[in-house]
């Protein structure tokens, strides 16, 4: 029987190897070693450098024979192993192995709290709940896109303060623009898609009001996305295209003037006390690094764990980035239909490599592989540790909108910005993002928490990253301690505490719809 990961490593501040769980052959360094260095604890001397965060082997690992980490298998030696020797892409390859996706034998009723804490929130008058009061611009098409652009600017506070300097409360206006909407099939899943995707944003609670910008003859009609999504226009939710507004100049000028009729609602908003169940967490994680499945990860699942206990919800996304460990949710699955249907989605993304004649292991990329991670099925089972314990209570398709309290599972790709899109469009109104090699990010309308997962990182980004979870590597700390932390910050920046990527001007750019099937 395969057993989840243990989520904390057992690093001391006079370890030099964190060890994960009893039945693994490889150890992680916490800081560089070099070769001679001897590892009391496992027995055994460094063989070579081995760089922080890396795999060293604790015995000898025969050709053929699987290397585990975290008590599962992450690999097959590619040639034989000795103890003390560095562990990674030269002599560790991935292999065919037998997962027991057994259904729902970790589920569990969830401890809620008596007392279910509180943020600072927006009520918005149909009962959605905002942690941001933005004035959104979306394009149907790539046409329009320097069009909405041209209008957000005229928002900008830095360039141009006045525009919004009688409304204080609205946290700004952003365009949200993207590189598709026409040259594809017009009754095909890519469409579909798409429009999903924009409607999710349209309707998403941190947005005051929302203006549609589009070309007029694309593929994407601004009606139709509408209509198949049981919208229509008012007050808070218009359109207009360039086409019918007489170019460019035109456009930008109605759309300044659009918006602007738009300002004093949303500037009515007040923050008042709001019970955390209104809370969508999107999990995140990019640049991950050997320390990710250690730290940052697992110490998010701490966080998370307390946000479903006070009723809050949480979206795990990154299907590649489950692929390997995908037999640990199922387990968690409060009914075998959920857990199905997540096999259902690992097994269309291993057909679809099939036909794009790619596999799944050239998920982990090149900083990746330098922080010390060497196959997908390493990084999936690090990867995995941002969900928690609670059990998985619904797996929805990209963008599509989150309706269950708990953990939900997305079908997303693994790349950041793309995932997240999705993961906002499905309804989340805070992102936490971890990373090891120092991922840039935001992604507005949703503040993104940045979490470090080792103090090199936080040392030399600080001003990047919003919390560090590396001292649970240095042994200064634990995973429940910086899980508490990141929890009480959630709170805090869903009540209006800006985000490092928020000062820095992060979100617009990283809006990336995902993008399948053929462009005509």
């Amino acid at each position: 029987m395969e057993t989840a990961p243990t989520p904390a490593g057992s690093a001391s501040p006079a370890s030099a190897t964190i060890r994960l769980h009893p039945l693994d052959n490889v150890v992680i360094a916490r800081t560089q070693l070099m070769s001679g260095t001897r590892l009391a604890v496992e027995g055994v001397s460094v063989i070579g450098l081995i760089p922080p965060g890396h795999k060293i082997a604790t015995s000898r690992i025969e050709a053929g024979q699987a290397v585990r980490r975290y008590g599962q298998i992450i690999g097959f030696a590619a040639q034989d192993i000795e103890p003390g020797q560095h562990v990674h892409t030269h002599n560790l390859k991935m292999g065919d192995f037998a997962r027991e996706h057994t259904f729902c034998v970790d589920a569990k009723p969830t401890a809620y709290v008596a007392e279910p804490a509180t943020f600072m929130g927006i009520l918005r008058p149909d009962g959605r709940v905002a942690t941001r009061n933005y004035i959104g611009i979306l394009t149907s098409v790539n046409c329009s896109a320097t069009a909405a652009r041209a209008i957000a600017d005229h928002f900008r506070r830095d360039t141009n303060p006045q525009a919004l300097a009688d409304y204080p409360n609205v946290d700004g206006v952003i365009a949200l623009t993207h590189g598709i909407g026409c040259g594809i099939d017009p009754e095909g899943e890519a469409l579909v898609l798409l429009r999903r995707t924009l409607a999710g944003y349209a309707r998403h609670p941190n947005f005051a009001s929302v203006l549609f910008v589009g070309l007029g003859c694309e593929t994407n009609q601004i009606g139709d996305l509408l209509n198949a999504h049981g919208m229509s226009e008012g007050k808070n939710l218009r359109s207009f295209t360039i086409q019918d507004s007489g170019g460019t100049r035109k456009t930008v000028e109605k759309g300044i003037a659009i918006v602007e009729a738009m300002l004093a609602e949303a500037n009515s908003v007040a923050r008042q006390p709001l019970p955390v169940s209104h809370l969508v967490v999107g999990l995140q994680c990019g640049g991950s690094d050997g320390y990710s499945g250690i730290t940052a990860n697992p110490a998010l699942g701490a966080a998370i764990d307390r946000l479903v206990r006070h009723g809050g919800s949480a979206i795990l996304s990154e299907t590649p980035e489950i692929y390997g460990a995908e037999h640990l949710l199922t387990r968690r699955a409060a009914t075998p239909e959920i857990g199905t249907k997540l096999l259902a989605r690992v097994r269309w993304w291993e057909d679809y490599c099939v036909r794009q004649n790619a596999e799944m292991n050239n998920n982990p990329s090149a900083g990746n592989k330098a922080g010390g991670l060497t196959t997908i099925l390493e990084k999936s089972l690090g990867a995995v540790a941002k969900a928690g314990s609670t059990n998985l209570v619904d797996v929805l398709e990209y963008g599509a909108p989150v309706t269950a309290k708990g953990l939900t599972f997305m079908d997303t790709p693994g790349y950041d910005p793309v995932s997240a899109t999705g993961q906002v469009a499905g309804g989340a109104n805070v992102i936490c993002f971890t990373t090891g090699r120092g991922s840039a990010y935001g992604c507005a309308p949703s503040p993104s928490l940045k979490l470090a997962t080792n103090s090199g990182l936080w040392q030399r980004q600080e001003e990047d990253m919003d919390i560090n979870c590396g001292g649970i590597a240095d042994g200064v700390t634990d995973v429940d301690a910086v899980g508490e932390q990141i929890f009480r910050m959630i709170i805090d920046v869903a009540s209006g505490v800006r985000t490092k990527s928020e000062t820095h001007g992060y979100g617009q750019n990283e809006f990336v719809p995902w993008q399948i099937g053929a462009v005509m």
